[in-house]
């Protein structure tokens, strides 16, 4: 692993030094485009010995091996003009259609936004070759690098704005553990981001593998939609990495974009595992795409009801919101009433500050739903810090570990969650006491009653009483400034 690291890190300090890069999230482009030639040309090599009539959907001068694999290939200007006038036109040109090349089709759409930032043929030639030293048909080099590949994700946490695509792995993975996908099953990620949720799936249906079938299912079985070009990009290949030879199921393009009438029983899911943007607003006339009454152009609300509409009866569902969502009255509450009329709101994992750092301080949760059934009522686990922590951080993430508790209280669906009791952290909430809430959800632990109410009304109450103590300190203010002003006429 520490040769893996150093690899990486001497490809990073070669793109530090050409002046056509611009910081990290450009960085981390050049490299995935290149990353993704090199993974497909090799996958390639793969199946080229697998099935005898395999054809590349790239065409022969473009194909990695013919360009790039030979260390004393072309470099400099020749290099740059190769990449800048052929390679990437006949990318963006292949105009392959998803049903009969889905292969070139994948390739494609990565080109369709991706750019060439280095100047330099002579580093970029540096770059390549260091590449080259990977072989990701070596199944200890692609486990290695798929570790790598997760420390590369995370380093967008860095490059403003893009770390919103990247949730850490340990809440992935507690999401995916809990929801349990089954081989057979249709799992999507509809804000799919660099792939964690798709990946972190993959490998648990790894295991349920038992036939040639059940690989041939395995390949089908997890989609997603992204839709900006770096995580896209970044997404394929990680599902490259993880073995899926047509990674056509990861599409480039806004979900939200879609309406909500146009989508067909076929369209529906078993499961959907997912971190949707939250704190923005999506483009005019997104909102219009949806039912009336539940119109909104916040990007986390939308996403919240385009998932109980894509799920099955019986589907499940796991999603990171932020705390406004569960407090949020208006659009929020009919919405969230929604939720609990058609779906089984069973659990609220409140995360504390710092999970998403330094993306966002905002405060998350994660709930956790099956479609088909009312709401008796919501079960909230409050996840603690592990002792001597404050705050989690970039050198002190939240780890997998932590889950452990949550993991041993929680029971199963089945069974109503029978086994499930009360405790320091945990507790439970009737849908009659939701209801009276108008489906304020951000119910505090009662066990910690000191800790801070997002409730509107105790909100209110809290500004009128500091409005008070601030006017009955501002007339003490005046009067002893008086009295001062009076004793020294």
């Amino acid at each position: 692993m520490a040769i893996s690291t150093t690899l990486i890190k001497s490809i990073q300090d070669i793109m530090r030094q050409d002046a056509g890069v611009d910081g990290d999230a450009q960085r981390l482009s050049q490299l995935s485009w290149l990353l993704f030639l090199k993974i497909f040309d090799d996958q390639e090599t793969e199946l080229e010995l697998m099935h005898d009539r395999y054809r590349s959907p790239i065409p022969e001068p473009l194909r990695w091996r013919n360009w790039a694999a030979d260390a004393e290939g072309i470099t400099g200007d020749d290099l740059q003009d190769f990449i800048n006038t052929e390679l990437f036109p006949g990318m963006k040109g292949l105009a392959a259609d998803p049903a009969r090349n889905p292969r070139g089709y994948v390739v494609q759409s990565v080109f369709e936004d991706a750019y060439n930032y280095m100047k330099s043929g002579q580093l970029l030639r540096q770059v390549i070759n260091k590449i080259n030293e990977i072989d990701f048909n070596d199944q200890a080099e692609r486990h290695l690098f798929n570790d790598l590949y997760e420390k590369i994700l995370k380093d967008l946490q860095s490059a403003g704005n893009a770390g919103e695509f990247y949730t850490p792995r340990a809440v992935t993975q507690f999401m995916v553990d809990q929801v349990n996908p089954r081989l057979g099953e249709r799992m999507l990620d509809p804000a799919c981001g660099t792939g964690g949720f798709l990946a972190c799936t993959l490998e648990h249906l790894r295991d349920q593998i038992r036939t040639v079938e059940d690989r041939h299912t395995w390949q089908r079985a997890v989609s997603g939609v992204e839709k900006k070009q770096l995580p896209h990009l970044l997404c394929v290949t990680n599902m490259l990495l993880h073995g899926i030879e047509v990674p056509s199921q990861i599409r480039h393009d806004n979900t939200l974009s879609r309406p909500l009438r146009d989508y067909r029983p076929a369209d529906r899911v078993d499961v959907i595992l997912t971190n949707p943007p939250f704190g923005g607003t999506e483009e005019p006339g997104i909102e219009a795409n949806f039912p009336a009454d539940i119109r909104t152009k916040e990007t986390a609300d939308l996403f919240l009801v385009l998932i109980m509409h894509l799920l099955k009866d019986g589907g499940r569902a796991a999603v990171v919101l932020p705390d406004g969502t569960l407090f949020g009255e208006g659009v929020k509450t009919r919405i969230k009433e929604r939720l609990l009329t058609e779906c089984n709101l069973h659990t609220i994992v409140r995360l504390p500050n710092g999970v998403f750092a330094p993306y966002t301080g905002i405060k998350t949760n994660l709930l956790f739903f099956t479609k088909g059934r009312p709401t008796e009522h919501v079960w909230y686990y409050e996840h603690p810090y592990p002792a001597g922590y404050k705050s989690y951080s970039k050198t002190k993430p939240i780890r997998i570990e932590e889950f452990a508790a949550e993991k041993a209280w929680w029971g199963t669906e089945e069974d109503g969650f029978a086994a499930r009791v009360e405790t320091e952290f945990a507790w439970k909430v009737s849908i009659d006491e939701l209801r009276a809430r108008n489906f304020n959800l951000d119910i505090k632990n009662p066990h910690h009653p000191e800790e801070d109410s997002h409730d509107p009304q105790e909100l209110l109450a809290q500004y009128t009483a500091l409005q008070a103590q601030i006017q009955t300190t501002r007339d003490e203010l005046k009067a002893i400034l008086a009295a001062a002003l009076e004793g020294q006429a």
